[in-house]
């Protein structure tokens, strides 16, 4: 065993992952570190092997060649699948029965971040067992040994697995929009094979995402597919974060449909084949997908925000589907349950494909309600989680309607507020929705008081950022 130690900058060990600014808070030795203290971790596991992959930023292959290196001195054996959506890397810890997965990406943060998510066996691997990585690295209690690396492209298996799920429909005609991301990899092999018309937009696997940043929940970073499904007349188009594991939609008119609106659709065609099921929305989620689960013959479960969060509950409950607002959705009815954005874009497909409605025509047909964006507002790290209690607390007292699931969500005849801390940055998240604008109004006045009773006040919705 080696003792040198290894002492991450403490912002970088986050909730679902590690994540930092390339040359400020990340460099290649943390990336060494990390595979060296993750290598440690699979091996008093049992494990032998790790698959990992990278995704396009510029920064990636120099951290991907360091955590092979700590991950081989630690004697696992490293299948390297090369530039790859995080999915893809999913899928290979899956297909080649590996011990883990990392995957080297700053997912949908601006080009000079980067990061690592990991999979200890088939699991997500968050919260205390990243902790405990920073641990064993600042021990420098690391495993020793000569592990092997070796590349293995699984481009051509994913493409098949994926393509498996895919029903016979009408010819669609479609945009993709891959963001200068990573699933740029990947997409032609799943979209050649597809039957109609399609088009891809910013194909090209490029760090520095010269076209818009690539994340699909931001409206302002759908302008382009929206023009080219107007130009071009698609039934729909689909979009991408970073690292393929978010979706972002847009029906032929040209309107965004939000995680819980595609949701409801999924839902529907999920229940289908398994009536009854468990299906997880998460606290930001519109009470119109809940009610929607409940009247298909679901059983609809909120749960707290979080991927990793979301797949660990998804497995222990055996549910079919699960998604959040944010556009991490996991299918585990015929797939793997893990979130990929363009096995996501596929049942969409089957879905339209099937019916006789456009997707236009099947939103117009879910419920109407009025929300606001998801509002973020700064608030210091030690305070965020105790005035989220405050709130708690006295609503309570009041007798209020309260889900506490993942901070509070305040049920009223309206419709609903959230209150939440974010497990990621030093904000305060809140959201309402309600049938009407009259409605919203009045529940924005309800939270606005519940948080000025901490000292807190609510940011316009100008400052708002979505």
């Amino acid at each position: 065993m080696s003792k040198t130690g290894h002492k991450f900058d403490s912002t970088i060990l986050r909730e679902y992952d590690i994540r930092g600014v390339v040359g400020k808070t990340l460099h290649p030795a943390d990336a060494n570190a990390i595979g060296r203290a993750f290598g440690t971790m699979v091996k008093r596991n049992g494990g032998k092997q790790v698959a990992l992959g990278f995704d396009g930023r510029l920064s990636s292959p120099e951290l991907a060649r360091a955590c092979v290196e700590g991950l081989t001195s630690t004697g696992i054996d490293v299948v390297e699948i090369g530039l790859a959506a995080t999915p893809m890397l999913y899928f290979a810890v899956w297909h080649l029965q590996t011990d883990g997965g990392i995957q080297i990406t700053g997912s949908h943060n601006p080009p000079d971040f980067n990061g690592f998510k990991m999979m200890m066996g088939k699991k997500s691997f968050f919260g205390a067992d990243i902790q405990k990585l920073g641990e064993i690295a600042a021990k420098g209690d690391f495993e020793t040994g000569e592990g092997r690396a070796e590349k293995k492209p699984v481009l051509e298996d994913y493409a098949a697995r994926l393509l498996k799920d895919v029903k016979p429909g009408r010819k669609l005609k479609v945009a993709w929009d891959t963001g200068n991301g990573a699933v740029g990899v990947s997409i032609r092999a799943v979209v050649d094979k597809l039957p109609g018309t399609h088009f891809i937009l910013n194909e090209k696997v490029d760090g520095t995402f010269p076209s818009h940043h690539p994340d699909p929940t931001v409206p302002e970073n759908l302008k382009q597919i929206q023009a080219k499904v107007k130009k071009e007349g698609c039934d729909l188009g689909i979009a991408f974060d970073g690292d393929g594991d978010r979706i972002g939609a847009i029906d032929g008119k040209g309107r965004i449909l939000w995680g819980d609106q595609l949701m409801i659709l999924w839902a529907r065609d999920v229940l289908k084949q398994r009536p009854g099921a468990t299906i997880i929305g998460d606290v930001k989620a519109s009470q119109a997908l809940f009610d929607e689960i409940q009247q298909a013959g679901g059983t609809p479960l909120m749960w707290k925000t979080g991927h990793s969060l979301i797949k660990t509950k998804m497995a222990e409950l055996k549910a079919p589907l699960a998604g959040e607002m944010s556009g991490h959705v996991f299918f585990a009815d015929t797939f793997y349950g893990f979130d990929d954005a363009l096995y996501c874009g596929l049942r969409l497909l089957n879905i339209v494909a099937a019916g006789k409605e456009s997707l236009a025509e099947m939103r117009d047909k879910l419920p109407q309600l009025v929300n606001t964006p998801e509002l973020r507002f700064d608030c210091p790290e030690e305070r965020k989680f105790r005035i989220v209690d405050e709130v708690k607390a006295r609503l309570k007292q009041a007798g209020a309607k309260v889900n506490d699931i993942d901070g509070v969500r305040v049920s009223t005849p309206d419709g609903w507020w959230l209150l939440r801390a974010s497990n990621t940055q030093a904000v305060l998240v809140a959201r309402c929705e309600s049938a009407n604008e009259a409605g919203l109004e009045r529940l924005k006045t309800d939270l606005k008081a519940a948080l000025s009773a901490s000292g807190v006040s609510l940011p316009d919705e100008a400052s708002a950022h979505h």
